[in-house]
């Protein structure tokens, strides 16, 4: 590599100015790889608690902070199966797990082996196939890669070894790929352990991180194979995610860059030709074999050159070594002689014409900002931040982790399991260590617990609202700790519990404030069972994040509503009936094509909290004998429900306002309502159940009984 001109090392400043503007900086890198860590510690916690034993390891660019808004990265986590031991000798052979020997040899691709099954109980290889996913070659007992089918579900798509989930309006999709653990690093690996390039890779350090870290097999096969369906990868992506937690800013401008040229100018017609893990060894390679003077700002052009050079040489060649496991030709069978001459191409134009390319990048506003450094544009203003999915992404992880626990606990002994999450294993994430970070733990359970909290506590109010109609200390101290979750969902069940015990006063009360902290911010109301959030982002809700942080979930995030079964008695009647809306019908659909969380759901009461409020401020102020102030709220929840675009569970909210339009002795507007509501959702819908109550009363003679009180008659 030459001395770069003058003009480059001042192009190469502008560069990296305008990468730091965009986020490639080392505040915002720090801060996505906290949040990342933070996502991992949370669905690992979850998974102990819930006792699923599958440990995740987030990957990728979110997880290194080598992401941009523009590149729009996907959320990628491998899902490793603990229950499973890959092995290589019988010495590692492990009681009370699954193992399989890993198998190597002239027949299987470099980077690649296969399984054979070893007999549960004792070190012998299995004789009998176990299930369709399994095979039986030279009488050895093979794992076929088609294993991955065992994780699909509703809404996923299968790509290459992943299991990729594309959410809606906001959400970043994501890529979950199945995996082993392996024992002991493969030997097919361990030569890059003894190597050492000009460049210093792999350090003392990096040995030793990875000789202690797990390596993983995956379930895909080499396009080149013999064996498409038994071959399974090997994946050092613990290893690969240590190295670029150790590279420089300016190794990580490179690599951003690299992937900003790669979507915007090298891919021909939006193919995905060239995947970002061959830049990344691409980057590996060429750091590894460089001066470490070399990578600093002043030279980031040079940089990016000199990387494109050698992805010309391996397109060129169609060989681009695996960093780690170097037989591995990470480009083989990938090309066909067109696609490759037309790669060929496009990276030796971009280097001949370097500038004239960044100049015209549209990702990011790359070249526009590059114009703007130059003078050749006028300057504009650019809203930069954390991607605010990624917080609200966050908070619905949070909400998840909670509902995978309350999901899966009994409901013989549901106050005693609560009573010991609340008390005994949310005390104990305080002192959870990972990687020595405690404070990732203590942030999660800062969040999660207020969820535990106004449940454990709206469900002892509801028993001992069946009881005696009153409602325990306890049970008010658990609801008061729980009512800054979010914006609104934790006050509006301790107003929901006033409401319940004929304590308007305070209920509205609370409602008024709710209402005033909901409509004078920005709020997002959100719901993971919906899979979308809105997709505008106000210049507040960007302040509220850049602000607060992970802590903008109390600030603009408003959960939906959930009321479980044991909380039946704090929930008003007109929502009961959302726990009861299956048919045995419905049950068989229900279980085969919807997710395990919306499954849920469906014998939960779940409704959108700003319609929840409205709805409970109609039924609080009809009780309190104030008429314009109940058809003020009326009309709001009209408004609110209709035209609905940002109101979750559109169904439910459909059904709350037939009801109520029952009660307002107005039989052919409920009727629509219920109409309507079916057309949301046509199966698991207790519209059902209102259309026949109401039909029920429209064909009967008339009698003195009002509608309301023949409608209230029907209880679920």
């Amino acid at each position: 590599m030459f001395p770069a001109p003058h003009y480059r090392e001042q192009f190469s400043l502008m560069l990296s100015e305008v990468l730091y503007d965009i986020g490639v900086n080392e505040q915002k890198i720090a801060r996505w790889r906290k949040l990342m860590q933070m996502e991992e510690t949370l669905t690992n916690i979850t998974m102990m608690q819930t006792g699923v034993n599958i440990t995740s390891y987030y990957l990728g660019s979110k997880s290194e902070g080598t992401t941009t808004p523009g590149l729009e990265s996907d959320l990628d986590y491998i899902a490793c199966d603990n229950n499973v031991r890959v092995i290589q000798d019988l010495s590692e052979w492990e009681h009370g797990k699954k193992n399989y020997l890993m198998i190597q040899n002239e027949n299987t691709t470099p980077g690649y082996c296969l399984l054979q099954l070893f007999q549960y109980g004792r070190p012998m290889p299995a004789n009998e196939i176990p299930d369709e996913h399994h095979l039986s070659d030279r009488r050895r007992i093979l794992c076929k890669n088609t294993i991955k089918d065992c994780f699909m579900t509703s809404g996923y798509e299968q790509h290459g070894p992943s299991i990729a989930k594309r959410w809606q309006h906001g959400f970043c999709d994501t890529d979950m790929v199945p995996a082993f653990p392996c024992k002991s690093w493969p030997q097919s690996a361990s030569g890059w352990l003894k190597r050492q390039g000009t460049g210093g890779l792999p350090t003392h350090e990096m040995r030793r991180f990875t000789a202690q870290t797990t390596c993983f097999v995956v379930p895909t096969g080499s396009k080149v194979s013999i064996y498409p369906e038994l071959e399974w990868r090997i994946s050092t992506s613990l290893a690969e995610k240590y190295l670029m937690f150790n590279l420089n800013i300016t190794q990580i401008r490179c690599y951003v860059l690299l992937k900003i040229i790669l979507k915007s100018c090298l891919n021909p017609q939006g193919e995905i030709n060239l995947s970002s893990f061959m830049i990344k060894t691409v980057l590996f390679h060429c750091i590894e074999n460089t001066e470490p003077s070399i990578w600093v700002d002043n030279n980031l052009l040079t940089c990016l050159i000199f990387c494109l050079q050698e992805l010309h040489s391996c397109v060129q060649n169609e060989h681009c070594s695996h960093f780690i496991i170097s037989e591995n030709n990470l480009m083989a069978g990938q090309f066909t002689s067109e696609t490759n001459h037309k790669l060929t191409e496009n990276v030796s134009d971009f280097i001949q014409n370097d500038r004239h390319f960044l100049l015209r990048i549209d990702t990011d506003y790359l070249g526009y900002r590059l114009q703007a450094k130059l003078n050749m544009v006028p300057q504009r203003v650019y809203r930069s931040c954390i991607s605010f999915s990624s917080y609200l992404m966050f908070a619905c992880n949070i909400f998840w982790a909670y509902t995978s626990f309350i999901r899966r606990l009994p409901n013989e002994n549901f106050e005693e399991k609560m009573n010991q999450y609340c008390n005994n294993y949310l005390p104990s994430l305080m002192t959870y260590d990972i990687d020595n970070d405690e404070i990732i733990a203590h942030n999660r359970t800062r969040y999660q617990a207020p969820l535990a909290f106004t449940t454990y506590g709206s469900a002892l109010a509801s028993s001992s609202i069946g009881k005696n109609n009153e409602i325990l200390p306890e049970a008010f101290t658990l609801l008061s700790d729980g009512l800054n979750s979010d914006v609104s969902s934790g006050k509006l069940k301790l107003a929901s519990v006033f409401y319940s015990i004929g304590q308007m006063e305070k209920a509205e009360e609370i409602l008024r404030q709710t209402k005033q902290k909901y409509l004078s911010h920005h709020v997002v109301p959100i719901c993971i069972s919906e899979e979308r959030i809105p997709s505008t982002l106000s210049e507040d809700i960007v302040r509220v994040c850049k602000e607060h942080k992970e802590d903008c979930i109390r600030h603009i995030v408003a959960f939906c509503v959930h009321f479980i079964r044991q909380e039946i008695n704090c929930v008003p009647h007109e929502l009961q009936y959302e726990m009861f809306r299956s048919t045995q019908d419905d049950m068989k659909h229900r279980v085969k094509k919807q997710l395990w969380f919306e499954d849920s759901f469906m014998t939960w009461a779940t409704v959108d909290s700003l319609l929840f409020l409205y709805f409970l401020q109609y039924k609080i102020y009809g009780h309190l004998k104030r008429h314009q102030e109940k058809q003020q709220a009326l009309n709001k929840l009209m408004r609110t429900t209709f035209p609905g675009e940002n109101l979750n569970h559109r169904e439910t909210a459909l059904n709350i306002l037939g009801q109520i339009m029952e009660q307002e002795n107005r039989p052919n507007y409920a009727f629509n309502c219920y109409i309507y509501s079916l057309r949301e959702r046509a199966r698991n819908n207790a519209a059902k159940i209102h259309l026949c109550r109401l039909l029920s009363y429209l064909l009967q003679p008339r009698v003195e009984k009002t509608l309301y009180q023949r409608c209230t008659d029907i209880r679920p």
